[in-house]
């Protein structure tokens, strides 16, 4: 009887086993619960009390027509643009009659010259009252790709500050406005967060247009269709979804539709307010759609069913839905053969393992499980930690904040300084802290390992939210033990399991277990394999066009 109690493990074992059953159960359903009532009262609310998306041609003031005086039609046009120092307001004599004109525009949003030589020059010597008689006339003659009519002030008055050219000319009972862009931009460049050895070299720009033909550059197909919307309360920008019409899922097209149009913001600065603004849960630390800056990866996304978005000002496209594993892969994998691409992959999935739970596991096994280690590399740890006055967790912690506080000034510094700084200031800190007794070299090891580790993932947004996830791993560790570092992971997996990106499971296709799509998980199959579309964005197109 007493061999067989020596088998049945002691009562703090049993407590530590309740807890690792119960904590996961209850702090999901508080996250459930906390999740629950901030949405209910969040950004999105009823279809009744949903707002309508803003465009240039609509206004919620009432309009105010232009009366056909042009003296008043230039005062009420002054009136609501009211004074805006870069507003250049120019009246000009029309020579082949007795009449004036008036052209507003916004300085920096219009090539000057060309609105001097082609629209002056064109009404003060060459148009004639029979040209003006009519807008009509006016819209065919004037050599403008773009040229169109306003019969409201407010309209005109809003699409001049919008970077149009306003024309108002006595006699013509409209304003004519004109859309010759400053196409002053920033160069196409290589994104310089995504660097690849081998593919395509150009990225998105800050400019819309520019960022959707380079998507239509990617092939010829009449399937590719983009939607438009306007978002932004006091400064409006336009929003542009992209998609196959004949491979994507209509109900995951509709509900991007659905939450694009219920933005309710004042200005987007960035795509990054659209992420936050449309994700499925924004209490978890994980993203819920891909950022982007290569124009290859949204088309190769779209191909797979997914739907783009590209916001104007911004280079970074967004892709929904996305899953966890598609933020460790690179689009590098497909360009090279698929032996040393799945080698890569495995690895990186290695990597992001080492760079959540390494610390987690070094301060389990150094303060409650010395046991686990061998006797040689224990005495070895043992001999290094002499004299160190901090425990694991303390000792921890400062080589990892100084390591963060290094990276994020890297970035911080000009281009010149900010990598040299980050290797300098690594090499002489972590050798500062050992020839002091601070930190053991062991733990010098770790840090370094676990921070080059958090390098290899391909999207900069993922490898913060491991960053983030290492310190609560360490806690847990640090009161639990090996039970901590388990019951945290549990924690994460149990959380990823439940997150949903537009209806997708985050952890497809490991589960639900979607065998097909295992094919591009941690290994690529070969490409002439792969002739299924993933099975998890249930396409209209199930079959690849190979």
């Amino acid at each position: 009887m007493s061999s067989l109690k020596s088998f049945i493990p002691s009562w703090h074992i049993w407590v530590l086993a309740v807890v690792a059953f119960l904590v996961p159960f209850l702090l999901s359903k508080i996250f459930a619960r906390v999740h629950a009532y901030v949405k209910s009262g969040g950004t999105f609310k009823s279809a009744s009390a949903r707002t309508s998306v803003l465009s240039p041609d609509s206004s919620s003031a009432a309009a105010t027509p232009f009366d056909g005086d042009y003296a008043a039609d230039v005062r009420s046009v002054m009136d609501v643009i009211g004074k805006n120092s870069d507003l250049t307001v120019r009246e000009f004599p029309l020579s082949r009659f007795d009449a004036k004109g008036t052209l507003f525009y916004v300085n920096g949003m219009q090539r000057e010259r060309e609105l001097n030589m082609r629209t002056l020059e064109f009404f003060m010597f060459e148009a004639t009252r029979e040209m003006l008689a009519s807008p009509p006339n006016v819209k065919g003659l004037l050599p403008f790709y773009n040229l169109k009519e306003s019969a409201d002030v407010r309209e005109f008055s809003r699409l001049v500050l919008f970077g149009y050219a306003g024309l108002i000319i006595e006699g013509v009972p409209c304003g004519l406005l004109i859309q010759s862009p400053n196409t002053s931009n920033r160069a196409i460049v290589e994104p310089l967060s995504e660097a690849l050895l081998r593919g395509p070299r150009i990225g998105f720009t800050e400019v819309l247009s520019e960022n959707t033909s380079m998507l239509r550059r990617q092939g010829f197909s009449d399937q590719l269709e983009m939607k438009s919307y306007i978002i932004g309360n006091t400064l409006p920008k336009e929003v542009v979804i992209a998609y196959f019409k004949d491979i994507v899922n209509a109900d995951l097209l509709k509900e991007v539709e659905a939450r694009i149009s219920n933005i309710n913001i004042d200005f987007l600065a960035d795509s990054g307010y659209i992420e936050q603004l449309i994700e499925d849960n924004y209490l978890s630390p994980f993203q819920q759609l891909q950022n982007t800056e290569r124009p290859d990866r949204v088309i190769n996304g779209l191909l797979e069913g997914r739907v783009a978005i590209l916001q104007d000002g911004s280079p970074f496209a967004l892709i929904a839905p996305a899953t966890f594993s598609m933020l460790l892969q690179s689009p590098e994998d497909y360009y090279e053969r698929w032996i040393p691409s799945s080698f890569l992959r495995i690895l990186r999935f290695f990597a992001a393992f080492l760079s959540l739970l390494a610390p987690s596991i070094y301060i389990s096994f150094i303060s409650f499980h010395p046991g686990l280690i061998p006797t040689e590399l224990v005495l070895s740890i043992i001999e290094t930690r002499q004299g160190v006055p901090f425990p694991s967790l303390i000792e921890v912690l400062i080589l990892e904040l100084s390591i963060e506080i290094l990276r994020e000034a890297g970035i911080r510094l000009p281009k010149p300084i900010g990598p040299a700084m980050g290797i300098v200031g690594g090499i002489i800190v972590g050798d500062a802290a050992v020839q002091a007794g601070i930190v053991s070299p062991i733990l010098v090891i770790v840090v370094a390992v676990t921070a080059i580790s958090s390098f290899s993932m391909p999207s900069y947004s993922a490898g913060i939210t491991l960053r983030l996830l290492r310190f609560f791993g360490m806690v847990f560790a640090a009161i639990l033990g090996m039970f901590g570092t388990i019951l945290f992971f549990l924690l994460l997996c149990s959380h990823l399991s439940r997150l949903k990106s537009f209806g997708v499971s985050y952890l497809t296709p490991v589960s639900p277990y979607r065998l097909q799509d295992w094919k591009d998980l941690f290994i690529r199959a070969p490409i002439s394999l792969m002739k299924k579309r993933p099975a998890m964005m249930k396409t209209r197109q199930e079959r690849r066009q190979t």
